[in-house]
């Protein structure tokens, strides 16, 4: 398997938890400690760690940042986000330990701000994070501020706009298959990879299995985010080239 795989940590009040479908409402929290935990996917081979403040996604301010070298002392590389608003918060993040920096709800409210800092930072320190909800009516809705506040942001629009500005790394949830293990959303991938094959598309959302991960592969995925199947035992990584 040449699929990059990224263990997935949300941290909420300092605890490790998932979110069902994103509603805050509809928490789980994990016995370990964030560092524990990442310590443990360290353990098991994991070259990287998808680093999730969730607090921060929905209050603007990011609260992970005495954690980023603490995970890099333990030899995982860290993609994270969470609340970032400026050029500065992203060169704390980088300055902490942070190999790459999510950027999500700026990137639909504010596309250029953010174009600017793939100039600035370089294509390999970006991740832009375009997590979309299906409707019915009208295609990918791409909603914010912790998958909170709706929007009528373009999905392959925005896409296609920071591939055009030289976006390396674009990562996708589909948030209606978020923490259930329904399996991933694989024409939302598709869609994506129709629109923007150059780009480095990582898959994430209801991924259960390694089938799983074979059909976001075949597809064309170049990474896939793990949360839920990781944390109650559906996966091992120590089973996957990591």
């Amino acid at each position: 398997m040449t699929l990059e795989l990224y263990p997935a940590i949300d941290v909420r009040d300092g605890r490790v938890v998932r979110l069902r479908q994103g509603d805050y409402a509809r928490e789980t929290r994990y016995a370990d400690a964030p560092l524990d935990q990442a310590k443990r996917y360290a353990a098991q081979g994991a070259r990287w760690l998808h680093l999730v403040d969730l607090d921060g996604a929905r209050e603007g301010r990011y609260a992970l940042l005495p954690l980023l070298p603490r995970l890099a002392a333990a030899g995982l590389r860290v993609q994270t986000g969470g609340g970032l608003r400026e050029a500065a918060d992203v060169q704390r993040l980088l300055d902490a330990g942070a190999s790459r920096v999510v950027v999500g709800s700026l990137a639909i409210r504010d596309p250029e701000r953010v174009a600017s800092w793939i100039a600035r930072f370089g294509a390999d320190a970006l991740v832009v994070a375009l997590d979309a909800r299906p409707d019915a009516e009208r295609g990918w809705r791409l909603p914010v501020a912790g998958w909170t506040e709706a929007t009528e942001a373009s999905l392959a629009g925005l896409a296609r706009r920071f591939e055009a500005a030289g976006l390396r790394h674009l990562l996708s949830t589909d948030i209606s298959r978020d923490g259930t293990l329904a399996g991933p959303g694989l024409d939302l991938y598709r869609e994506l990879r129709a629109a923007c094959p150059g780009l480095a598309l990582q898959a994430s959302g209801g991924i259960r299995d390694a089938a799983d991960l074979a059909a976001v592969e075949a597809i064309g995925c170049a990474g896939a985010v793990l949360g839920r199947s990781l944390l109650e035992g559906g996966l091992a990584l120590a089973s996957l080239r990591c």
